[in-house]
């Protein structure tokens, strides 16, 4: 049987994500979390981007945000509010007792594999949505100037992508282990298609395409690789990804994307919106799809997934540079 691997952040990767589920069986999908944004908060440990994954698999993500639940409450961050406690990142209450199994799995031993594998299935979800590695990887955010770095939920989160930047290291990115399970998949002849999602190129994906050897592999892998373009118009549909990408020198473009994934590329997907770059791309030897991108409901969730999976199987893989 072949899979799609699908490499995903939060709300946009989440959203093709579920577009991808809905149109392929359980074993013909396996979404790969970016764990950078994982951090640790109260005590829990907080993974925001294969949770916000989890829900909107599950059909239960907060439809308005994208992220976390919905129907939340929020009497515990009422409570902690009150006793004046740090409350700059909210956690909903039914959200919290999400970070609570995870940590009492986690200090029973579990990996965070098989912490995500047990969430799956107590949500429903029948797709294999997996983190990146079972190993801790830190996104820390270099600040332009003397700013010196901040954690990323401290950038992202408390301080609202405000500070301007100049780049991005990962902290134990030298000593963490691609997921295990990917590696087979990417190493062996069943990946159909490997699908970067429409997540912010450089906190989202750089992780997990930073994470050691886990470029080459992709990279020499028999699956075409396809990305989705997260810049539509000029501007991210969600995120703080064309403000970092004025913030670095970086054209704010769907074409500046593609080129920021250099000769990893085997297809491009572009909105209509940018048209106009298709003939720049296309020229680099990435072959373009350009379609409706802006996946406002759920039914276009699906027909971009269904046009991403038709475009990979009439794309063939470069051969390496």
């Amino acid at each position: 049987m072949s899979t799609v691997v699908a490499l995903s952040g939060g709300v946009g990767g989440a959203k093709l994500a579920a577009g991808l589920a809905a149109v392929l069986a359980p074993d013909e999908l396996t979404v790969v979390c970016n764990t950078g944004d994982d951090f640790e908060h109260f005590g829990l440990p907080i993974c925001p981007d294969f949770d916000t994954v989890l829900y909107t698999l599950a059909g239960r993500a907060n439809p308005l945000q994208g992220w976390g639940l919905a129907g939340e409450t929020w009497n515990v961050m009422q409570a902690l509010d009150a006793i004046g406690a740090e409350n700059w990142f909210q956690l909903g209450d039914s959200d919290l007792a999400t970070h609570l199994f995870r940590r009492g799995r986690l200090q029973a031993g579990d990996s965070l594999t098989d912490v995500a594998m047990a969430l799956c299935e107590r949500f429903g979800v029948r797709h294999a949505v997996w983190p990146m590695s079972d190993d801790p990887v830190r996104t820390v955010v270099q600040l332009a100037g003397d700013g010196g770095e901040l954690a990323f939920q401290h950038y992202f989160v408390r301080d609202r992508c405000a500070p301007a930047i100049r780049g991005f290291r990962f902290e134990g990115i030298a000593t963490a282990r691609p997921q295990p399970r990917l590696t087979a998949l990417l190493a062996g002849r069943a990946t159909e298609a490997v699908v970067i999602c429409p997540s912010n190129p450089f906190v989202s994906v750089d992780p997990i395409l930073s994470l050691p050897g886990l470029r080459n592999l992709v990279a020499q892998s028999a699956a075409p690789v396809i990305a989705v373009s997260p810049i539509v118009g000029g501007r991210a549909l969600k995120g703080p990804a064309a403000k970092m990408m004025q913030e670095l020198g970086m054209p704010v473009t769907a074409r500046a994307v593609a080129t920021h994934y250099g000769d990893l590329l085997d297809g491009f997907v572009l909105d209509h919106a940018d048209a106009g770059d298709a003939a720049a791309i296309e020229a680099t030897g990435v072959r373009v799809l350009v379609t409706d991108t802006v996946m406002t409901e759920p039914e276009k969730r699906v027909a971009l997934a269904r046009e991403v999976l038709a475009f990979s199987k009439q794309t063939a893989k470069r051969p390496p540079t």
